[in-house]
């Protein structure tokens, strides 16, 4: 191993030492983790705590959780307390942990139980996790507990074993986050005696728990996850403390197994071995190639097969890892110790054995240096069958006769015969050949290993035909000289096959650099698009730039498959097109031209494959119309891009099934609300005019007049009640419907609020309403009609929360770029947490018996008509006093005209 080498792999990792700073600027993380509820997490971390207390830390608890245990309850009373913070939640009052309490105080260490509960509505962080990440990040450190329910990626493991889905969970990362993971252990039969004597929950709650949830299987396979997870983050840890020391591995504490491939085609045998063994062991595994100087002559079909391989790879779940290098043995066993590696398989190769002699094989270079790795040598089948099945034809590179590669290397000889002729009369004759190797020489490097090959033959010929005696003649007289012509020549090949050979690889780095970067901005533009057509129309433009094709993108569509989009602009397929398409997205396997399947078609056919499904199909075509239309580079990259587009095409479609699944569910909530409103709005009204009505008819005669009258007033005033629902209804409808185009013109505000005021009149008789608007209020521009309406259920509303007697305030004014209108009432005002919500559909706000019913109809449609006029509204309570402010915005007219405009 060279110097160079033993230095790289005797130097710390950055990343470990990164992440080591990382942490060293941050609170410090310890989670307790239990299999279940009641193994005794918080007791742990309380007693922890105190341990803490005696070493002369401050600590302090954020929310601690005893669930009436005696035990922790008597635990908790020697700690200092931050008081917890009161929050209105639909009327009910909750606590939480006061996360600006704790970080005024700043302890050195706060406890933070149960770590997956959801903070309430109007809390900083949704969840109580993004609390703990904040201390820490603020540099306190934190203890907190949390059970393995509740990890994200455990969640369907969790839910498949107790049949009892949970909702609330911690995102990986967090318990990647910590710097020290606890694990409480409990033995079942331990943990169902707890239950017993009413130490976890009270009676009738544990007879359940013991029925449904705490049964010795569940708690034995909870308990195995808690293990397994718990040591999963100390293998992480000892690995970036390897890293961070440049300590070499193995340090057997855990398992990793890592595969060997190379070019041949039974290397998958390898892949499946190492997938095999990765799994009883339960260890993470990788398949790595070592790219070294000879991968540059592999053929097209080799380097096919280690794509397959490496593909092969991520489909049985491990880690594909291409590494640059010199040496297959010697990187594969650096890669092994730096990554605490304990397993490497690797192919038995069968060749020659007398070449053995001279050049070892991999496989004995590495049992030779594994040390303490184990190495398993494979016999790989000797008969692979392919491992991509894709299917497609592809079409060998073309290679035209370079003429001008052979000219500039001609030109080079002559240049070098021209300076030989001039230093000739200097120089001995066998110091001139150092002339022609230099034109040898800037042909492989300009022009590559043929050109150079030629360039150094017609070198030596012009070399002993101009300079070696007898002079103009292919016949050496000198000994001597025949032997500097020999090693002339031999030295111009082998200079000019190595200086191709460095030529090639730099050719070779910079495409791949180039495709590199091309395939990280298509991934960046994919994560940046938010609709399907900006994904479409992105894959469809790279594929055409990067291959040089024409493309059309193709997706499912009502039982069918259909052009959604192309680069140039096509949508048009003949018969035999379709058919193709359609048999690509249905079989998963390529079809059209070059392929096995469908041959006559014009394109070929790919489909857009993810790990569930074929999601699309993209069609390729050129003006090249003979012969498969793809190289086998060409090929590779079409496999990178449509795995890339695949994976942008079905999130974006997830987020759309998402989101279609909250506006149905958002649905069936209305359509809930809707039937409730109408069933107790519809038939309240009906019934007051229905009892009315059939009074009348029967004591007409019979009553007074005073009665009568009444009567009539009580129908008036419900079949105006009904009348204003069904309006409502409607308006309501128009909104949802997109349908509502309001008649915006210049209107006086003063006319539209004197129209408002008659029309309610009724409404507001028991109420005292003042207007304060000034004389010079600008012009608005509104519908009158609309606007009307929104006033009206503004006074609706607030004669209805408003004792009777008490005032009703309109107000309006103008500021530099809007017109300001309020209504206000004294009301008992609205509660925090409902100021948003109030202008939901169909919801109400808690109200006494006093108060008229509502629809919970009317600020929604307040809101849907204001938005519709450019404007905005907004719900608050009046400072100071008790009572609602609702406060509507509007846009201040600019064009409004002056007097004599309109004379």
């Amino acid at each position: 191993m060279s110097d160079d080498s033993r230095d790289t792999q005797n130097r710390p990792s950055p990343d470990a030492l990164l992440e080591k700073a990382r942490q060293e600027t941050r609170g410090r993380l310890k989670i307790f983790l239990g299999a279940a509820p009641g193994v005794g997490k918080t007791y742990e971390m309380l007693i922890s705590g105190r341990a803490k207390i005696a070493d002369g830390v401050d600590v302090v608890i954020g929310v601690v959780e005893t669930h009436g245990r005696r035990e922790t309850e008597a635990l908790v009373g020697g700690f200092e307390i931050v008081p917890r913070r009161m929050v209105d939640y639909k009327g009910r009052s909750l606590e939480e942990m006061d996360l600006d309490a704790i970080l005024a105080r700043r302890p050195e260490l706060v406890l933070v139980d149960e770590l997956a509960h959801t903070n309430a509505e109007g809390s900083r962080h949704s969840k109580r996790y993004l609390d703990v990440k904040e201390l820490i990040d603020r540099g306190i450190d934190v203890y907190t507990t949390l059970n393995i329910q509740h990890v994200e990626s455990l969640n369907d493991v969790v839910s498949q074993i107790t049949r009892i889905r949970v909702r609330e969970t911690v995102p990986d990362s967090i318990i990647d986050l910590a710097d020290d993971v606890e694990i409480i252990d409990l033995t079942p039969d331990d943990l169902i005696k707890r239950l017993h004597d009413g130490k976890v929950y009270v009676s009738k709650t544990a007879e359940r728990a013991l029925t449904n949830y705490f049964t010795p299987g569940n708690l034995t396979a909870l308990r195995e996850l808690a293990l397994r997870r718990t040591a999963q983050r100390v293998d992480d840890q000892l690995l970036t403390h390897m890293q961070a020391h440049a300590i070499s591995g193995p340090w057997a504490a855990g398992e990793r197994v890592v595969v060997s491939i190379d070019q041949h085609s039974h290397c998958a045998s390898q892949v499946r071995y190492a997938s095999r063994m990765a799994s009883r062991l339960r260890a993470p595994w990788a398949a790595v190639y070592i790219e070294t100087a000879r991968s540059i002559n592999l053929t097209e079909s080799e380097k096919d097969t280690i794509a397959a391989t490496l593909r092969l790879a991520e489909q049985l779940g491990g880690e594909a890892i291409t590494i640059p290098g010199r040496d297959v043995a010697e990187e594969l066993i650096r890669h092994a110790e730096s990554n605490n590696v304990t397993h490497i398989v690797v192919g038995a190769r069968k060749g020659r054995r007398w070449w053995h002699l001279f050049q070892p094989s991999v496989t004995e270079e590495l049992i030779r240096r594994a040390g303490n790795i184990s190495v398993h040598v494979v016999s790989g089948t000797a008969k692979e069958t392919s491992l991509d099945g894709r299917g497609v034809k592809t079409a060998a590179a073309p290679t035209p006769f370079q003429w001008r590669a052979y000219l500039l290397a001609s030109l080079y000889v002559v240049v070098a015969l021209g300076f030989g002729a001039v230093l000739d009369q200097v120089l001995d004759v066998r110091n001139l050949a150092l002339v022609f190797l230099m034109a040898v020489l800037a042909s492989a490097v300009t022009q590559g290993l043929r050109p150079a090959l030629y360039a150094c033959l017609l070198s030596a010929l012009a070399y002993n035909f101009f300079f070696l005696p007898p002079r103009y003649t292919l016949t050496i007289a000198d000994p001597e000289s025949v032997v500097a012509f020999f090693f002339f020549l031999g030295v111009a090949v082998v200079a000019s096959n190595l200086t191709a050979t460095v030529q090639r690889q730099a050719t070779a780095a910079s495409r791949r650099a180039r495709t590199t970067e091309d395939l990280y901005l298509f991934s960046k533009k994919l994560a940046g698009t938010g609709t399907l057509d900006d994904v479409l129309w992105a894959t469809a433009f790279q594929l055409a730039s990067m291959l040089k094709v024409r493309v059309v993108l193709l997706l499912p569509e009502n039982g069918t498959i259909a052009v959604k989009a192309g680069y140039p602009p096509d949508d048009t397929l003949d018969d035999a097109d379709i058919a193709a398409a359609r048999w690509a997205w249905e079989h998963n396997h390529a079809a059209g031209r070059g392929a096995d399947t469908l041959p006559g078609a014009k394109r070929l056919y790919v489909p857009l494959r993810t790990g569930r499904a074929a999601v699309g199909v993209i069609g390729l075509d050129s003006d090249r119309r003979d012969g498969p239309l793809l190289t086998p580079d060409q090929q590779r990259l079409l496999d990178a891009l449509a795995d890339q587009a695949a994976l942008a095409i079905e999130r974006v479609q997830l987020v759309a099934d998402v989101d279609r699944a909250r506006l149905a569910v958002e649905a069936d909530r209305l359509r809930s609300a809707l039937l409730t409103s109408i069933s107790h709005d519809l038939k309240t009204p009906l019934a007051a005019i229905l009892g009315a009505a059939g009074t009348l008819r029967d004591y007409l005669m019979h009553m007074p007049e005073e009665d009568r009258l009444d009567l009539l007033s009580t129908v008036i005033d419900e079949s105006e009640r009904l009348n204003r629902f069904i309006a409502n209804l409607l308006d309501m409808t128009k909104i949802e419907s997109g349908a509502m185009e309001p008649n915006k013109a210049l209107h006086y505000a003063g006319d539209i609020v004197g129209s408002t005021l008659r029309r309610g009149a009724k409404i507001l008789a028991r109420h005292r309403v003042t207007v304060d608007m000034p004389v010079d209020l600008p012009m608005i521009r509104v519908d009158p009609v609309l606007f009307e309406q929104v006033l009206f259920n503004l006074l609706d509303n607030a004669a209805k929360y408003a004792p009777e007697g008490t005032a009703i305030r309109i107000e309006a004014w103008a500021d530099s770029d809007s017109v300001v209108f309020q209504v206000m009432d004294e009301g008992p005002g609205i509660p925090p947490a409902d100021l948003e919500r109030v202008f939901d559909t169909f919801y109400r706000v808690r109200k006494g018996d006093q108060v008229r019913a509502g629809t919970g109809l009317g600020l929604s449609i307040c809101r849907g008509f204001i938005e519709a006029m450019a404007g905005t509204i907004t719900a608050g309570n009046r400072p100071g006093e008790t009572g609602a402010v609702f406060t509507i915005r509007l846009p201040r007219p600019t064009d409004i005209p002056k007097l004599y405009e309109l004379k």
